[in-house]
């Protein structure tokens, strides 16, 4: 089987729109829009929230992602691009759980309205 990794970066220190990740959108936070994407996808096999942020791990839990890191505060600046924050988040999975995914996508909680089946239509391309 094919293991496809959803990871969802969402730090707590927007300044633009403070907690914009956990703030409601259409009636529910922010994030919880990328984490149903997943979650509908036929395709992925796990959805990773990377943050740095209690609470939003903690929302990121209640709907069905796990968070079993927080990013360090370094990788969690206005400045920080995304590539660090993949690599960390593979290089924790790999050293601590053993855990390699053959395909990573990202998914933006900043862009909450996806048709249904674009995840699904996205991995089948990388694949």
């Amino acid at each position: 089987m094919t293991e496809i990794l959803a990871l969802i970066p969402a730090r707590g220190g927007s300044k633009g729109i403070p907690r914009k990740n956990i703030r409601s959108f259409a009636g529910y936070p922010l994030i919880a829009w990328s984490i149903a994407a997943a979650k509908q996808s036929g395709l992925v096999t796990r959805i990773i929230v990377s943050t740095d942020d209690d609470e939003i791990a903690a929302v990121a839990r209640e709907w069905g992602a796990e968070t079993p890191f927080m990013r360090p505060t370094e990788l969690a600046q206005d400045k920080t691009l995304d590539l660090p924050v993949f690599e960390h988040a593979l290089k924790w999975l790999a050293e601590n759980e053993n855990y390699k995914p053959d395909v990573l996508i990202q998914l933006r909680p900043t862009s909450p309205i996806r048709p249904r089946d674009l995840v699904d239509d996205a991995v089948r391309i990388l694949l």
